[in-house]
């Protein structure tokens, strides 16, 4: 049996109930097997690092390797980069959707976020970018993936939804698989993705009770760092896979870019395990107290030490453990503003600053050698408010 894709033949699991839809070579959907992807977490134009990247998630056996694309120079590497691999390449269009014509003929998948389209062309109407986007992908024989993040909701659904983040995601979503329904176009799966477990279980259940057909691609967006990581991906695996819910898979994890192939094998581990009815039991008091946030580091990161800080921002914190905050660690200025909103405090890293932030209040810009002394003065702090008592150490 191939060791890259089980299939799931567990007496315990709900069958998938999903079309199949073609990712280039690949399948997903229905009975296929579940399919196992990451993310190159290196500068899209650094060819070398790119390169190296695209090898060792072939080597760890990913089925889809998805590469960002923010601009034309992002282009041209990214076509570069093609002529040395036969993977399925999956494309973000990160936060400009102008260039999918470009960027298909060169991929089996393309990526939007419904949250990003407003941002060129504020005189389009937002159907007609998502049509930009389909007749690319219908010219080249692309997938789509609508991949809706908690962190960076459509404005419109944000404004409507205020008091119910999570139904705004699903229902932007909903409204997403309608437009492309209506232009005919069917390869096309979603994506739901929060830093919560709880909130990824909750929105793919809800949406996949609306929309049974639509292929899901499951994952707990920056989940962390391993072994919490790990815990909270596994956490939102366990509970979806065997009701059904799930075609493709992702683990998010903040780890040295020479370990990204890990995204892989313990993505296949956590298949196999629930595939064998090995379901883990999550510590006791698991996230009862601090909990660290972390993205899982991508092109859009504009200073390679931010994997470096989350770690440090972890041993610092150490002392904090049993006080139920929480602390997000960010790598960009595209989504680190939004993603941190809802952390006690929040760090977006630039290139030569990092971003602290106090929930949506942001306390100052920091030095890289300078951030963790003010980090640990605003933990005391918040912990002196919420608990009335001075952090030792």
């Amino acid at each position: 049996m191939d060791e890259k894709a089980l299939p799931f033949v567990s007496e315990n699991k709900k069958p998938r109930k999903t079309r199949k839809i073609k990712i280039g070579s690949l399948t997903i959907g229905g009975d296929s097997p579940i399919a196992v992807q990451s993310m190159t977490a290196t500068r899209t134009v650094d060819l070398e690092a790119t390169g190296k990247q695209i090898r060792i998630l072939e080597d760890a056996g990913a089925d889809i390797i998805r590469i960002a694309v923010d601009s034309k120079d992002d282009v041209e590497a990214l076509i570069k980069l093609r002529q040395d691999s036969n993977a399925v390449f999956s494309v973000d269009l990160q936060e400009n959707y102008r260039l999918a014509p470009l960027v298909a003929p060169y991929v089996q998948k393309i990526r939007y976020n419904p949250g990003h389209l407003f941002h060129l062309d504020k005189d389009k109407t937002i159907r007609e970018k998502v049509e930009f986007i389909v007749n690319a992908a219908r010219e080249n024989q692309c997938a789509i993936r609508i991949g809706v993040n908690c962190g960076s909701i459509d404005p419109d659904y944000k404004a409507k939804y205020v008091d119910d983040p999570l139904a705004g995601m699903v229902q932007c979503a909903v409204d997403h698989c309608a437009m492309l329904d209506e232009m005919g176009f069917e390869d096309y799966c979603v994506s739901l993705k929060d830093s919560d477990s709880s909130k990824v279980i909750e929105a793919n259940r809800h949406f996949a009770e609306q929309r049974p057909d639509v292929p899901l691609h499951l994952g707990v967006t920056e989940a962390g760092l391993p072994p919490e990581g790990i815990i909270k991906t596994r956490i939102a695996f366990e509970q979806l896979i065997p009701s059904g819910i799930g075609d493709t898979i992702r683990v998010s994890l903040t780890v040295p870019d020479d370990d990204k192939g890990d995204e892989i094998s313990v993505g296949r581990e956590i298949l196999k395990d629930i595939e064998a009815g090995r379901f883990r039991s999550v510590p006791e008091n698991f996230l009862e107290g601090l909990n660290i946030i972390a993205c899982p580091s991508c092109s859009r990161v504009e200073n390679g030490k931010f994997v470096d800080l989350a770690q440090d921002v972890r041993r610092m914190t150490a002392f904090a453990e049993k006080y139920k905050i929480t602390i997000a660690v960010m790598g960009c200025r595209v989504n680190g503003p939004g993603e941190t909103d809802d952390a006690d405090l929040g760090l977006w890293c630039g290139p030569a600053h990092v971003n602290l932030k106090k929930g949506t209040e942001t306390l100052g810009a920091f030095g890289y050698d300078e951030i963790l002394d003010q980090l640990k003065k605003a933990l005391d702090c918040l912990i002196e408010e919420k608990y009335g008592a001075v952090s030792p150490g």
